[in-house]
């Protein structure tokens, strides 16, 4: 019988990889209703008739998750925005990101419709980080709905999985990944075992091509990953995807996995894949580490 202290070790290891998905809360006001960020009001221009749908990752809020920066920085340049606070395990508890994928995707896919009523617009453009990001890639496809979606932006999807910076190698070898698996569902996060390598999530996205036709796509990620790894797994090795390293655009830039929706440069890397045509040179910041 294996001990009780390895198991426990590496269930505790296992939930402080698990918490680097977790995207902090930051304490700033919400956006001014007149910046076009979550302004029920807001109609789309002509330059960007495509409202945005920004999606947070795992154990964060739309407001912990773009009110901060990013949000605020796109609804400044002319877009309709709209960051939702999805797969919630109960109304009392603020966060969401935890009810399994599919429990979530099809709510983001009825908050997808209720944008397009309330701005008139017929397609969206999906931004999503880490979790956001996988159900960015995932709703269009699985539920089908890609005739309404025009761009996809996906910072750090743990496209194929993630090994948790090789944990779950670690468990394999010494037969407790299935046990482990349990225990983070029991805890209260489906959406964390649908996420891991052959989570169930995971191997429904990678069923077939993921890209959809008429959706462009670009997939943003760091070198400087720890909680989808390995970092590559979160591209799209698909026609009519582009994948961005960070470190290939900004080499000096040490932005981590939570960082990306804080970095001056990554945003201007979201931006362009927004509007090819209005493209600007990236100006590379130094985004939080961490």
């Amino acid at each position: 019988m294996r001990s009780l202290s390895v198991h426990t070790g590496l269930a505790g290891l296992i939930a402080s990889l698990l918490a680097s998905l977790v995207v902090l809360p930051v304490s700033t006001a919400a956006g001014a209703a007149s910046s076009g960020f979550n302004d029920w009001g807001c109609q789309p221009s002509a330059a960007h008739p495509d409202p945005v749908v920004m999606l947070h990752g795992l154990g964060a809020n739309g407001d912990a998750n773009y009110a901060g920066y990013l949000g605020p920085y796109l609804a400044d340049r002319g877009y309709c925005v709209f960051a939702p606070t999805y797969g919630q395990v109960s109304p009392e508890l603020t966060v969401g990101g935890l009810v399994a994928i599919a429990e979530s995707a099809s709510e983001i896919e009825t908050y997808v419709d209720e944008v397009l009523g309330a701005t008139g617009a017929s397609r969206v453009d999906l931004v999503g980080h880490s979790e956001g990001g996988f159900h960015a890639l995932y709703g269009p496809k699985v539920l089908g709905y890609a005739d309404q979606v025009d761009t996809v932006v996906a910072m750090a999807p743990p496209t194929h999985g993630t090994n948790l910076s090789g944990l779950l190698m670690v468990g394999n070898l010494l037969g407790l990944s299935g046990p482990l698996r349990q225990a983070v569902r029991e805890f209260g996060c489906a959406a964390c075992d649908d996420l891991l390598v052959d989570g169930a999530a995971v191997e429904t996205l990678n069923a077939g091509p993921i890209a959809q036709a008429g959706v462009d796509y670009t997939v943003i990620a760091t070198r400087w990953e720890v909680a989808v790894t390995p970092y590559a797994s979160a591209f799209v090795t698909e026609p009519g995807v582009d994948n961005v390293l960070v470190q290939d655009v900004c080499p000096f830039d040490p932005v981590g996995h939570v960082g990306l929706a804080f970095d001056s440069g990554v945003a201007q890397m979201v931006s362009n894949a927004l509007d090819p045509d209005a493209a600007q040179p990236v100006r590379c910041g130094a985004g939080p580490p961490f």
